[in-house]
């Protein structure tokens, strides 16, 4: 499914992040990239191979969470419930053959919580620099990984069994590795001016009371949609027994308590302010399927049921964005939106430019103007025009379309015109629509622009295989 089903734009702004590595990014820290590399090393600039480390991570991980569910819920075979519960889930399926920094950041807080579960089962103090290891990769592949050190810091104190621990070196040179390991993005930032610390932590504290129930009711029903209706009520009910057997200071089910409602509290109290993006609480799936794993009595009757439901869903969804069998309008298909008709709208744009004598094509929307780069001929060279690119090893374009005439693709959601001081002249062409199988999913404005060397960065786009 990973090599059948066409890139989202996201995807191909990634894979430019590939092409020109950095310790950091505008947007999140560098492992999507270095995944991206990675796989693209193995299987070439395909789909397959910008996805590759995907399904290889999905499995890797369902067995450092069978294996953690076995250490921290002995004898109920959790583990291997965990897993299928977490398998079936939209947010697992669907990510498995994806590629976003929330893939890597799943492989490695899921094995952050196998290390710890390891400890617990174990006594060995050596599995803290494990857990280290693994924290110090899922904060260099997203900063929401960040809620993993004071979950554990919680843990630690809330269990009597674990404070020993923070007389001990071990949890100390853990929090070292983590840091060591988060430096380059650190120092990416410093030098850029903070960019991304801002980006991302802007957002934080906002407070709008008037939507808060709005935001709120937004953020589970997202939840309920990517775990499956089942599965998350089974997920939900799971927190709710870590919490209570937390309170006899169990180690295991204290650990399951802190990782999933300390992250819980932080994107409840974002949603008062603003939107929660439903792939956010991620972080919450592996923990929360492993509590799930320890309920009994009626509970367990409803597994079966859900894990089924749960499958069946992300198989219609792999077929319908890898095939699209059905003609679906927009709010019943999802992939739509994400997937649905670029090949046909880059042929249909090529056709434009070679009528115009367009020497180039650009496009002012970073994942657009990156997947135009992936599906236009060739010999049409594309530039993406936005600020953000300023921040990217990206060869300078500006000079290179002083007095030439090219495209400009904009979407027509968007209800602003270009940015005169951007082209010495603009004319607009008229609309082409993005669709699939008759379905429309998005209009897009095509502007004859004569370039110039302006003040906005415009970059050349990698080309694959290049």
């Amino acid at each position: 499914m990973a090599a059948a089903t066409p890139l989202a734009p996201d995807e191909a702004y990634y894979w430019v992040w590939s092409r020109a590595l950095a310790a950091g990014y505008l947007d999140h820290p560098p492992m999507v990239a270095l995944w991206i590399r990675a796989g693209t090393w193995i299987a070439g600039d395909t789909a397959l191979g910008v996805r590759l480390l995907g399904p290889l991570s999905a499995a890797l991980g369902s067995l450092l969470l069978v294996r953690a569910g076995e250490d921290l819920l002995p004898g109920r075979r959790a583990g291997i419930t965990a897993a299928a519960l977490m398998n079936a889930t939209l947010l697992f399926g669907v990510g498995a053959v994806t590629m976003t920094p929330d893939t890597p950041l799943l492989f490695f807080w899921t094995a952050a919580l196998w290390a710890l579960a390891r400890l617990v089962a174990t006594g060995r103090g050596g599995w803290w620099l494990v857990a280290g290891v693994a924290a110090g990769l899922a904060l260099a592949s997203k900063y929401t990984a960040v809620l993993l050190v004071p979950a554990v810091l919680v843990w630690l104190l809330a269990a009597p069994a674990m404070r020993p621990w923070l007389r001990r070196p071990h949890p100390w040179a853990a929090g070292v590795l983590v840091f060591l390991l988060f430096l380059p993005v650190l120092a990416w930032n410093a030098a850029h001016g903070w960019a991304s610390f801002a980006k991302q932590g802007g957002r934080a504290g906002d407070w709008n009371p008037s939507r808060a129930a709005q935001f709120l009711g937004e953020l589970l029903a997202g939840q309920v949609g990517l775990a499956t209706p089942v599965i998350a009520l089974l997920c939900g009910a799971g927190i709710v027994l870590a919490a209570r057997r937390a309170l006899s200071r169990d180690p295991a089910w204290t650990l399951l308590a802190a990782l999933t409602l300390l992250p819980t509290a932080v994107f409840a109290q974002h949603a008062l302010g603003d939107r929660v993006q439903a792939n956010w609480p991620s972080v919450l799936y592996p923990a929360a399927a492993i509590a799930a794993a320890g309920l009994s009595g009626r509970w367990v009757r409803l597994v079966g049921p859900g894990i089924a439901l749960g499958l069946a869903l992300t198989l219609l969804v792999w077929v319908q964005g890898a095939l699209a069998p059905l003609a679906l309008p927009m709010r019943l298909d999802p992939t739509l939106l994400r997937l649905g008709g670029w090949d046909s709208l880059a042929a249909e744009v090529a056709a434009i430019g070679r009528r115009e004598g367009a020497a180039y094509v650009a496009s002012d929307n970073y994942g657009h103007a990156a997947l135009l780069a992936r599906l236009l001929p060739p010999d049409v060279p594309v530039y993406g025009v936005e600020p953000r690119w300023d921040l990217f090893n990206l060869p300078d374009a500006r000079p290179l379309i002083a007095g030439r005439v090219g495209l400009l693709l904009r979407s027509a959601r968007r209800d602003d015109a270009p940015d005169p001081s951007d082209w010495a002249e603009i004319a607009r062409l008229g609309v082409v629509e993005r669709a699939r199988g008759g379905m429309a999913a998005e209009g897009f404005r095509v502007y004859r622009v004569l370039g110039r060397d302006g003040e906005e960065p415009i970059a050349v786009m990698p080309r694959p295989g290049r």
